[in-house]
């Protein structure tokens, strides 16, 4: 419909409008007289062909004849033709209502169309008015009024002309410029001379000169930006101030600041590679001298590993100055940011709201990437030294070195904590790594190092002074310094020298100028030790009395024994010294010189200093602490081991019946035996028993000197060695106690119970070692089977009250003369100490005491009056020997007598003494039955006894 009615209407268009009017009215005339039925109507609409109304192209007869059969029938043609004119009829008639309905509209238009018109019109009128005007005008000028315009116009741009190309010539020369501020340096004025020049230059594009010039203006903008570049990379190992700032300042102007951080950050990470890379470089090539080898193709884990012993604590000493170097440029530019960052916080009037954001931007951008910049530098630095230090076996190096190695490393370490706040866990395992590898190749040289000197000791007295102490060794000055683990011994001296105050930083001491690092390669200079006295004696006086007859009391002075009172109840370590004792004036302590000089040998002094050069180690590298104490202790344990192999090893210890080593003592020596001591290696079968690992840890049993005597009565077997070696580990013992609180402070957590154990189990067991070693001299001081023999020649059986007592009785206290007198004579060669000259004396007087009970044992007959004898004698014996020994009470005294009494006992008691004094043997107990048979016991009574007796023994069998 719609494109039917547009047809029309155009159609009417290009008739006059009369015609038009005429020719609607008419149709519409028509269309009226046919009859109406609206929806009649709309249902021949509806059916007509969607195709009909596609588009204007379509061709409606070319349709319907395709749409032909093949076959015609003229009624169905005529009845198709009849419904296309009703459609054709609906489709005019609805055009017909539609243009009816549209005529107002028609009509208003129509008289606009008009009006238009008259205007038109009224318009050509204007235009030729004007064209007569302007005709008119033309005529009025004439040409030469018009030319001098032209040529004043020309003028005044050739004048424009002129000063443009004079500016195109002054851009043209402002490369030389350019080159002339890029020499000196000056790089923020030739990037804004750069930026004026190619905005000028945009100004005269138009020129095809001025192209060419942009190009270069811009070839020379980027050339300044590579050499800004290189600028910024000369600040990561030298950092300059004024530098720094120009280059800042350029990077500013090109408004490229976060990339220069970013480059800058770059730089740093090359700069730290290209550092180490040249400093290990230079000392592989120096110590290769003239080799083809090409190093500098190597890659720089791999370049490590050429370097020298001798070369490697000059070559990680400079290492660690270039790295102080970087770290520090890194440091100085993060307080440069941090100075310009508050400048450029603070507001000026002429900044703008847009750049003052920017700033802030630009800032908070530089501030966050400097901070995580710092612990990524830390990182590679790390990682550089941890290459390193793991490139070379340090197994081989001397001690005093490795000490240095290690120092250097804590000062790097203590640099890198300032710097970033790191723990260095990277350089920690590294060289905890080569620490625990070092360390046992060390001990394990050191154990074979002191066996050696073990069995080379010919246990002479070491003369110290009598106020010696550890910490006049060098090994132990460490301590002195009172300073954490984690900082070096270079550190301390300078904070020791400094007045009381705020500890400076590393980057703040050396900010201006120096190296944290230089001091490490100073050679210290050696100090003294004032230890050893001379020729044994602190003094002319004292060495002169040492040859006093030492069995006249009235010899010595008494301000002597007053001085040696006072030193035992003032600064004597020892504990075993009652206050008895200590009261007596008597001369118990052979001690001659009357000092406290400590009892020690060379190898203990040598085992003390190795013990201070181990704790020195752990000192300043805490992760090896446990395995160092645990090395500490195996030194201990093989001292002890050693004394005890040598001095007091004896299958009589159990028959005798003293208890001479505590269960705890033989427990310490079996786990050292077991532990420590290889049992295998023997002679030149060394090495073929036993799994080799478990081997490596062991070290051979140590064998005496055979230039020490243990067998000769004058000497008292070997007393004087045996003082000097079981008071220097006694001694040893006490340096240990004296380290506990500092080896606990050492020790982790988790491992204190260890040294705890080691303290309680091994280091209090030292002076245990007195009894079993002493006990060998007691033993052989005095014949013992001559009294038994002697008292077996003296009747008992007597029947009256004797009032002299026995021959045997002062054979033996004359034994004891002769034995304190030899006891003098060795005490003018090594001072014996209150506690080994009462252990000593306990000895002799105990079996002594047991002697006197097994001979009172062997008496087959014996009245009363002999059992009174019996304690004549005992009584006589007693009251001698105290005037000879300070000891008191007597040892066993009681054991003596309670043996002599129970002859008295009637039967009942008897069987109760039997059934509580395990003390005495079988033996003893059954002659004890067997002599009282006859006169308080019969044979029943006596069958009974030995029956209890036999009782009692048979758990043992």
């Amino acid at each position: 419909l719609k494109t039917t009615y547009f047809n029309s209407l155009s159609f009417c268009h290009s008739l006059s409008p009369l015609v038009c009017l005429s020719f609607f009215q008419e149709e519409l005339r028509e269309l009226r007289e046919q009859p109406i039925d609206p929806q009649a109507e709309q249902e021949i609409i509806d059916s007509i062909e969607e195709v009909y109304f596609s588009n204007d192209s379509f061709d409606m007869v070319q349709h319907e004849l395709e749409k032909l059969p093949p076959e015609l029938n003229l009624q169905e043609l005529e009845e198709y033709r009849d419904k296309l004119k009703r459609q054709q009829a609906a489709v005019s008639k609805k055009v017909a209502d539609l243009i009816l309905e549209k005529q107002p509209a028609y009509v208003k238009e129509l008289e606009r169309v008009t009006a238009l018109q008259t205007n038109l019109q009224l318009a050509a009128v204007i235009c030729t008015n004007a064209r007569r005007q302007l005709s008119v005008a033309k005529e009025g000028f004439t040409e030469a009024s018009l030319g001098l315009l032209a040529n004043q116009r020309r003028r005044q741009l050739l004048t424009g002309l002129l000063k443009s190309l004079r500016t195109i010539k002054t851009l043209q020369r402002t490369d030389v410029r350019l080159s002339e501020m890029l020499e000196e340096e000056d790089y923020p004025g030739a990037i804004q001379l750069c930026l004026e020049c190619q905005k000028a230059a945009s100004t005269f594009k138009h020129y095809s000169c001025i192209s060419e010039l942009n190009s270069k203006l811009q070839d020379t903008l980027e050339q300044i930006e590579e050499q800004l570049d290189v600028a910024l990379s000369k600040t990561c190992k030298h950092f300059d101030v004024s530098h720094y700032t120009k280059v800042q300042l350029a990077y500013t102007l090109l408004g490229k600041t976060q990339t220069a951080m970013d480059q800058l950050h770059m730089h740093f990470t090359q700069a730290i590679h290209n550092t180490v890379f040249q400093v290990v470089l230079g000392y592989v090539e120096l110590c290769a001298g003239n080799a083809d080898t090409k190093f500098q193709k190597m890659q720089y884990k791999d370049l490590c590993t050429h370097i020298t012993l001798d070369s490697y604590i000059p070559c990680l000493t400079d290492l660690c100055k270039a790295l102080w170097e970087v770290m520090l440029s890194y440091y100085r530019t993060m307080q440069w940011h941090e100075e310009h960052g508050k400048q450029e916080n603070t507001p000026t009037p002429d900044d703008t709201a847009a750049e003052s954001d920017e700033s802030v931007v630009d800032h908070s951008y530089v501030q966050k990437k400097l901070e995580h910049g710092l612990t990524r530098i830390w990182q590679d630095v790390q990682l550089k030294v941890k290459a390193y230090i793991l490139g070379t076996d340090m197994s081989n190096f001397k001690y005093d070195d490795f000490i240095v190695v290690l120092d250097v490393i804590s000062r790097l370490m203590q640099v890198g904590e300032e710097f970033c706040g790191s723990k260095s866990e990277v350089l920690q395992e590294s060289i905890k790594r080569q620490s625990v590898n070092y360390f046992k190749n060390y001990h394990r040289a050191r154990l074979e190092e002191l066996r050696m000197f073990l069995e080379n000791e010919t246990w002479e007295l070491c003369p110290v002074k009598s106020n010696f102490n550890i910490s006049q060794l060098h090994e132990f000055k460490f301590m002195g310094q009172c300073r954490s683990p984690s900082v070096s011994p270079s550190r301390q001296v300078v904070s020791s020298t400094s007045p009381p105050q705020e500890e400076l930083s590393l980057f703040q001491q050396y900010l201006q100028e120096g190296n944290p690092f230089e001091m490490h390669i100073e050679h210290k200079e050696e100090e003294t030790e004032d230890v050893l006295a001379s020729n044994g004696y602190e003094s002319d006086e004292l060495e002169k009395s040492v040859y006093q007859d030492y069995d006249s009391d009235s010899d010595v002075p008494e301000e002597l024994k007053q001085d040696y009172v006072d030193e035992q109840t003032g600064d004597a370590p020892l504990k075993s010294v009652s206050r008895e004792t200590i009261r007596s004036k008597k001369k118990s302590d052979y001690n001659l010189s009357k000092t406290n000089a400590p009892i020690l040998t060379n190898t203990t002094l040598n085992v003390i200093r190795l013990v201070g050069k181990y704790m020195q180690m752990m000192n300043i590298l805490k992760p090896i602490a446990f395995d160092v104490i645990h090395c500490v202790s195996q030194l201990f344990d093989y001292y002890l081991y050693a004394v005890y192999t040598f001095f007091g090893r004896n299958d009589m210890y159990e028959s005798s019946g003293l208890g001479l080593i505590s269960s705890r003592l033989r427990t310490t020596l079996n786990r050292i035996q077991e532990s420590l001591i290889d049992m295998e290696a023997v002679g030149e079968n060394a090495g073929i028993h036993g799994p080799a690992e478990d081997r490596k840890e062991k070290v051979p049993s140590p064998h005496l000197s055979q230039m020490v005597v243990l067998t000769n009565s004058g000497t008292l077997y070997g007393l004087a060695q045996r003082v000097v070696a079981t008071e220097s580990l006694v001694f040893l013992a006490e340096q240990f106690e004296s380290l506990q609180s500092h080896l606990d402070t050492m020790m982790p957590a988790a491992k204190k119970p260890f040294l705890q154990q080691f303290y309680s189990q091994t280091v209090s067991t030292a002076s245990e070692l007195r009894k079993p070693i002493y006990w060998i001299v007691a033993a052989k001081a005095i014949d013992y089977e001559q009294m038994l023999l002697m008292m077996a020649g003296v009747k008992w059986d007597i029947r009256e009250i004797m009032s002299q007592h026995n021959v045997y009785v002062d054979v033996l206290l004359k034994e004891f003369e002769q034995f304190n007198k030899r006891l003098g004579d060795v005490s003018r060669h090594v001072r014996i100490p209150l506690p080994v000259s009462n252990v000593l004396w306990e000895h002799c007087i105990r079996l002594a005491n047991r002697t006197l009970v097994e001979g009172y044992a062997n008496v087959k007959k014996c009245s009363n009056e002999g059992r009174a004898l019996m304690q004549l004698d005992f009584q006589q014996f007693l009251m001698k020997l105290e005037k000879l020994t300070d000891l008191r009470p007597i040892p066993d005294k009681e054991f003596v007598e309670t043996y002599i009494k129970a002859y008295y006992l009637t039967e009942n008691d008897m069987e109760q003494f039997i059934k509580n004094h395990r003390e005495y043997s079988m033996k003893q107990l059954a002659n004890l039955v067997n002599v009282c048979l006859g006169s308080h016991i019969n044979k029943k009574a006596r069958q009974k006894l030995l029956a209890a007796i036999d009782d009692i023994d048979r758990p043992k069998r």
